[in-house]
């Protein structure tokens, strides 16, 4: 499989007027929250960078429309952040175990994994947080197939197999706040 170029990604997409109110008013609240008042005249300033910030970063905006904009988004984060912590404590304490006891099996091996997400941003943000636990390193994306290198690759492992042990409460958690 040829992997995609950023330019040739068929999942580019224009931002919506959506998300650009939406970078306004995160820029917006990062300033007022930088300045800790709200003045006029830094209510004004904050306005008016917010607007030039936008605009300036307009057509880079693409990624942020794997974003879902709806009211039960943020619970999703927070569960998605959740169950990433634990995942890092499980996985810090499985390599840490192999490394004092080298009597524990080491079978590494390149597994594919399926994701259902459709956007860069979800696809990217899931193939980080399976590169940031150890024992796992994302090591190329190709459409909706992640190729992952395992620490402990079980042999004879399947495709659903591997999705559900390496992917499952990720994508699952992701998919609230993420397309």
């Amino acid at each position: 499989m040829e992997p995609l170029s950023p330019d040739a990604s068929p999942l580019r997409e224009r931002p919506s007027a959506q998300h650009y109110l939406f970078t306004f008013a995160v820029l917006l609240a990062v300033w007022l929250l930088l300045v800790g008042t709200t003045r006029r005249d830094e209510l004004v300033a904050g306005v008016v960078a917010a607007l030039l910030v936008t605009a300036v970063a307009g057509p880079r905006l693409g990624i942020f429309t794997g974003i879902r904009l709806t009211l039960a988004a943020p619970f999703h984060l927070l569960a998605y952040l959740g169950s990433f912590a634990v995942a890092l404590v499980r996985a810090n304490l499985d390599v840490a175990r192999r490394v004092v006891s080298p009597s524990l099996p080491i079978r590494p091996g390149v597994v594919a994994v399926r994701t259902g997400l459709k956007s860069r941003l979800g696809r990217l943000v899931l193939a980080n947080s399976i590169t940031l636990t150890p024992g796992t390193l994302t090591v190329d994306i190709q459409g909706d197939t992640l190729l992952i290198h395992w620490i402990d690759c079980p042999p004879g492992l399947d495709i659903e197999g591997a999705t559900g042990a390496i992917v499952g409460s990720f994508e699952r958690h992701l998919s609230g706040f993420l397309k």
